[in-house]
């Protein structure tokens, strides 16, 4: 597997010494011991002298990671048939000062700060396997600042300081809007502030979006069984109480449940945005709706989301918004070993440059887990 992914995997590297270097690297990742630092991929490669060389790879040779990062997509759409991409938070906690974009961050799945980085990746996920394939980092400064002063050496080259939000909206667009990606819908998995403005910033682009709402959202009700609401916009709660009858009973597989299937109600109402702002031509097409899943049905939604696929079925819309599940475990599971926190270097290219090889990692560890075997998910893949 390892042979065939790095033959896609690198083609893009115009010289031979570093698709070699390339290959090296990964399978490094793969085979270290504790952290994934140049040093130990160096060692476990039966080499240490290897360790200037990699570093130098990996922290200043000219190569894309881009177009390393598409090629990952494309062999990763024919072996695991993605359904969506998910984007995620990855909290990576740092003792010290010296690591691109080290700062107070807020961790989204542990609700709590943390002193470290803190990245946005885009996730190729289907219901067995998910694997990163492009990041971008939140640099500390404040919004509309531009590239952080003292920047020297092409630190943060390419990049400009934003909110978590901007961060996470720009990695997964500047990814699903590639000529020749497939056009999959995005699964936004974090809380924004403004969802009207976001869905539409995805529907001007062509791109299909669910994005998670907090209780405080308020919306426009446009289904027209719900008229007596009048034109004014309601908060997301009201909105929903009205539709209770309406709630289908969906199952998810949960390998946590007795079972191997959760049950949950949900239901989906077409809205309307509640500024008044005009809605793209393209998210006009399919309409918003507002999705809400309970698990208990006395008690309020578990989950809120927002969509510019108002014509899809609900049940539909849920399974896109359970890849973050997926995309959540096989983090859990995998990441680690893969090296996706283990970067130690100052230069954010060094990072960008580790993240897609560590990606590509995590694919294979995914990919090659004993689940996958046992469960046959995988027929593509020797």
């Amino acid at each position: 597997m390892l042979r065939d992914m790095s033959s896609t995997l690198f083609a893009s590297l115009p010289r031979r010494d570093q698709r070699h270097k390339g290959e090296q690297y990964l399978r490094g990742l793969l085979t270290a011991k504790g952290r994934r630092s140049i040093r130990n991929v160096a060692a476990c490669l039966g080499d240490p002298t290897l360790e200037q060389t990699l570093h130098h790879f990996i922290c200043n040779s000219t190569w894309e990671w881009q177009p390393v990062r598409e090629a990952l997509a494309c062999w990763l759409g024919q072996v695991i048939s993605p359904q969506a991409w998910v984007v995620r938070q990855m909290s990576i906690p740092k003792s010290g000062h010296h690591s691109v974009g080290v700062g107070r961050s807020f961790d989204l799945y542990r609700n709590q700060m943390f002193h470290g980085q803190q990245a946005f990746g885009v996730w190729c996920a289907s219901e067995e396997a998910a694997a990163p394939v492009n990041w971008r980092l939140v640099l500390p400064g404040r919004p509309g600042e531009g590239t952080p002063s003292g920047a020297s050496g092409g630190r943060y080259s390419g990049h400009t300081v934003e909110t978590p939000e901007e961060c996470a909206t720009t990695a997964a667009l500047e990814f699903a809007t590639l000529h020749g990606a497939p056009l999959l819908p995005v699964v936004l998995d974090l809380p924004v502030r403004d969802p009207d403005a976001l869905v539409r910033r995805f529907g001007a682009a062509g791109v299909p979006v669910l994005v998670r709402v907090g209780t405080g959202a308020r919306f426009t009700v446009e289904e027209p069984a719900l008229a007596r609401f009048g034109t004014g916009p309601l908060p997301v709660q009201r909105i929903l109480d009205s539709v209770k009858g309406r709630r289908q009973r969906v199952g998810r597989f949960d390998p946590g449940a007795p079972s191997g299937v959760r049950h949950a109600a949900a239901v989906k109402v077409r809205v309307g945005p509640a500024t008044g702002a005009p809605v793209s031509r393209d998210v006009r097409q399919g309409g918003l709706a507002l999705l809400g899943e309970w698990e208990e049905q006395h008690r309020a939604p578990s989950q809120l989301w927002l969509t510019n696929m108002g014509s899809v079925p609900a049940s539909t819309l849920l399974s896109l918004t359970r890849l973050a599940d997926r995309v959540g475990r096989d983090l859990a599971d995998h990441g680690d070993r893969a090296g996706l926190r283990d970067f130690e270097g100052r230069s954010l290219r060094g990072w960008h440059c580790h993240m897609t090889l560590a990606s590509a990692a995590h694919a294979v560890q995914v990919l090659t887990a004993d689940r996958a075997r046992e469960e046959g998910y995988f027929p593509k893949v020797s």
